[in-house]
């Protein structure tokens, strides 16, 4: 089954006092590519959380966001930041002796200055709440998966009726085939001839030679591989694996081949059954640049 790249999954829950959050974007991607965003408090947690992600998606740009709130009483610690507020009010004090002002300094005024009040937040016990936020961060990657195989799905169903579209171009092109390397037999044997009236050759030996040249008009293997890289190519597709870059390699096989087809046909209905079947190979690439 096809997966898309491409996806969004979210979970919350609340346990106790915390509530955790948890956001899970994914885009495209030629490797796997995770990137966390994580509060300070969990950043020794950063090796496990990545562990999971990893385990459960295998290619494409993951960032994942995970925010933890504490509801309860406590949590938050205020503390003055003492260092700093004695300095203000040694430079405060001496400006005042230099300006020849009594007027006391007022207290409250310290509060306004950046950094004199340091809020602190109690340490998590990361062990304690692991499984808490695990569960928490699987719901958010179920979720993800499952918008990517609805994803995956569609895309599935976009590649089968374009790979039908390209199979009856083939089948169309092998019952031309056949019929090409006989006129084209017919009409080299018809100049060759002309040209050869009235001298002695040997008529083996132009039987031998027309049948090279005919020869080498033949696409016979050409369709052969091409078919085999459909079947291939729909293989993948049932397989539970990171396929995108297989198929990718697919449609480079089967667009040689036919460019090969159109060069040794050389018939103006075969050359058009290519670009037909170029156009949808190229709609294909389009698209597998988003399976994983």
């Amino acid at each position: 089954m096809l997966k898309s790249m491409t996806g969004y999954g979210r979970a919350e829950s609340s346990k106790g006092a915390l509530e955790f959050s948890v956001e899970i974007r994914s885009g495209n991607n030629r490797f796997r590519e995770i990137i966390l965003r994580l509060p300070q408090s969990l950043q020794p947690s950063e090796d496990r959380i990545r562990s999971i992600v990893s385990s459960r998606l295998r290619r494409g740009r993951i960032e994942v966001s995970i925010q933890i709130k504490d509801n309860g009483d406590k949590g938050l610690n205020l503390e003055l930041n003492r260092p700093l507020v004695r300095a203000y009010a040694t430079i405060f004090n001496e400006l005042n002796e230099e300006l020849g002002c009594k007027q006391p300094i007022d207290l409250s005024f310290f509060s306004q200055l950046k950094d004199t009040i340091i809020v602190k937040q109690d340490s998590v016990d990361l062990e304690r709440i692991w499984p808490d936020l695990k569960d928490v961060l699987d719901k958010a990657l179920l979720s993800l998966e499952t918008m990517r195989m609805d994803e995956g799905k569609a895309l599935e169903e976009d590649f089968l009726v374009r790979l039908n579209r390209i199979k009856g171009d083939i089948e169309e092109i092998r019952n031309r085939a056949k019929v090409t390397v006989e006129e084209y037999r017919d009409k080299l044997i018809q100049k060759i001839n002309k040209l050869i009236e009235g001298i002695d050759i040997a008529e083996d030996r132009l039987m031998q030679e027309v049948a090279l040249m005919a020869d080498r008009s033949d696409i016979t293997e050409e369709l052969i591989r091409v078919e085999s890289h459909l079947e291939q190519f729909r293989s993948y597709m049932n397989q539970d694996d990171v396929i995108g870059r297989r198929l990718d390699f697919l449609l480079q096989e089967i667009n040689r081949e036919v460019n090969t087809m159109a060069s040794k046909a050389a018939d103006s209905f075969v050359s058009q059954l290519v670009v037909d079947i170029k156009a949808e190979l190229e709609r294909l690439r389009e698209q597998i640049q988003n399976v994983e």
